[in-house]
């Protein structure tokens, strides 16, 4: 295996991984300006109130996308093993 393959093998597996985390990562980071922005309003700093709303955001977002994540997972790792027996030492 030369090194063109394994940085391909390296650009494909961040991509999944991007791909994967951006949908959960967006909506946390939306649903933090929204609390941070409605703190800021209200003057209420409590510390729970900024918290529980993300993880019941990421936690929904896991729920309706966690099917789709997982088939681009699964598809990365069958390809990733469809390869091993190309490898060359």
């Amino acid at each position: 295996m030369n090194s063109d393959v394994a940085l391909y093998w390296l650009q494909q597996g961040i991509r999944v991984s991007l791909l994967v985390a951006a949908p959960m990562l967006a909506v946390a980071l939306a649903v933090g300006l929204l609390t941070s922005l409605f703190q800021a309003v209200t003057s209420i700093q409590e510390m729970t109130l900024s918290s529980i709303p993300k993880l019941l955001a990421v936690a929904a977002v896991l729920i309706l996308l966690g099917p789709w994540m997982l088939q681009h997972l699964v598809d990365f790792t069958t390809s990733v093993f469809a390869f091993i027996p190309n490898v060359s030492r």
